[in-house]
């Protein structure tokens, strides 16, 4: 086995389970260890996989156990400080769960820990694996419907959580290009959380891309909500879910039903990992995209905040919504903190 390199996941609750899959799919890898500060769920997970050596103490884990690759699958705000504790201790590779960050801050503290230790980091945005969103990507590089004017996504449980993966998949399929501009407004009227992150009730964005594409995102507005979206072009459509790509266009009198093949998203997402380790390639999660997204949202908080639209690069490092909340701008009108992931706490709990 110690030619293998060596993994520790921190974090181990739902999420953590793709990693595992993921890990278990690609033979250059072990996963060493875990670690994670609730008892009950690291022996569940440690159980589940086999996997003996346990710390509640994920610094702990970091100092003992000369990781090569360090996963950081815990709720959101944790993201950065354990990233950048894992980056101290200069293994070779960090894959952090989406999103990046809570705000731009956290973002570039944790890019330039990385730079410092020479880490590769990336953000497990696992969906630019799915064969078909790839699939998608080089059928608009290839032209096959014109110049992209418009991307149509719908989105729920907020901006920062499942929304992130569609302002990541609007670039990813065209070709990852910057966004120039946004603007967007919120509506937050209750006291929502989302795995102990105020969230907002409401929300949409408009994005302009360089390139002239223009990305629309409804939050918990025109439901139903799913992973994808309808990218209108010059000369065609493309309707797109994490199954199939629906391809219209003026060579065809019909749909054409694509539904790619590949590998999973996950397992491929390591191999990639370990090819960058490896200076064969890059990687389509590197961190740089996923800050890309996050800036996004947070233009959008920004665009809420300041009433105008915001220019890029956003100049705001903590959170805008966080700062409405705080300075009273988002008034909640109908009281009673709830989370809507408050099925994942264990015991008696009802809060994080």
């Amino acid at each position: 086995m110690s030619d293998k390199y060596r993994v520790g996941i921190i974090g181990c609750g739902g999420i953590a389970r793709l990693h595992v899959h993921g890990y278990q799919g690609v033979e250059e890898v072990e996963i060493v260890a875990i670690a994670d500060p609730v008892e009950d769920a690291l022996n569940d997970f440690g159980e589940s996989y086999n996997i003996q050596t346990r710390y509640l103490d994920p610094r702990e884990m970091l100092d003992k156990e000369n990781l090569d690759i360090v996963s950081v699958a815990t709720w959101h705000r944790l993201h950065a400080p354990m990233t950048i504790a894992a980056c101290a201790r200069k293994p070779k590779a960090v894959l952090c769960e989406k999103p990046m960050g809570t705000n731009l801050g956290e973002c570039d503290e944790m890019l330039i820990a990385a730079q410092r230790n020479n880490v590769k980091v990336a953000i497990a945005h696992q969906r630019r694996f799915n064969p078909v969103w790839t699939d998608a990507r080089q059928l608009i590089a290839n032209g096959a419907i014109g110049e992209p004017r418009q991307i149509v996504c719908k989105g729920g449980q907020g901006l920062l959580n499942d929304c992130s993966h569609l302002f990541d998949m609007m670039r990813y399929v065209l070709g990852d290009p910057d966004a120039e501009w946004v603007i967007g407004n919120v509506e937050r009227k209750t006291e929502r959380y989302e795995r102990d992150i105020p969230i907002e009730d409401r929300s949409a964005g408009i994005i302009g891309f360089q390139g002239g594409c223009i990305g629309l995102l409804l939050q918990e507005i025109a439901g139903p909500n799913y992973q994808g979206g309808i990218i209108y072009g010059s000369d065609g459509i493309i309707d797109l879910t994490e199954q199939r790509a629906l391809l219209l266009n003026s060579k065809r009198a019909e749909w054409e039903d694509r539904r790619a093949e590949g590998e999973n998203p996950s397992v491929a997402q390591v191999q990639e990992l370990i090819s960058w380790i490896e200076g064969r390639s890059g990687h389509r999660g590197e961190a740089i995209n996923g800050r890309a997204a996050v800036e996004i949202i947070m233009a959008i908080y920004d665009s809420a905040r300041l009433h105008e639209v915001v220019q890029m690069p956003v100049r705001t490092h903590a959170s805008p919504l966080e700062a409405m909340i705080e300075s009273g701008d988002l008034p909640v009108e109908r009281p009673g903190r709830y989370d809507i992931r408050a099925m994942l706490l264990r015991g008696e709990s009802m809060q994080p």
